[in-house]
């Protein structure tokens, strides 16, 4: 893998969610990666390992029927091998819709994230869009 800068590959992560390419947004992470979903919902909780992310995430797009997205707001916060990057995301389902601002921590090591902390800006909304846990 050729070295990149933890802002670069926090920047490849996003255009490839932006354009759908899951292949390439994946290949991103560290085959341990830690990815921790806030909440009180059927979704919250930490999901470790590169194939686990892959089915949650899968999990999320199939209850919103494929229409959930993350999207940058704003530039990236760099803080060493910290991103912080504002995000809004939106999903609707039959009878529901979310759509709300938050912030994505990627942690990047040697050039891979190696851990995902998501922040929304309201997590009682966010539960009731997902679901009971």
């Amino acid at each position: 893998m050729s070295e990149s800068t933890p802002a670069a590959v926090a920047a490849t992560y996003f255009e490839a969610l932006g354009r759908g390419d899951m292949p390439t947004a994946m290949a991103q992470f560290s085959a341990q990666v830690v990815w921790h979903q806030p909440g009180a919902h059927r979704f919250s909780g930490q999901h470790i390992g590169v194939e686990a992310v892959g089915a949650h995430l899968g999990r999320m797009m199939e209850a919103s029927e494929g229409t959930f997205q993350v999207a940058p707001t704003g530039s990236a916060m760099v803080n060493g091998g910290f991103i912080a990057v504002p995000v809004r995301f939106s999903a609707t389902r039959p009878g529901t819709a979310m759509d709300m601002a938050g912030v994505d921590l990627l942690t990047i090591q040697n050039a891979e994230i190696v851990a995902v902390h998501l922040f929304s800006e309201d997590g009682a909304a966010e539960d009731a869009f997902w679901g009971a846990a």
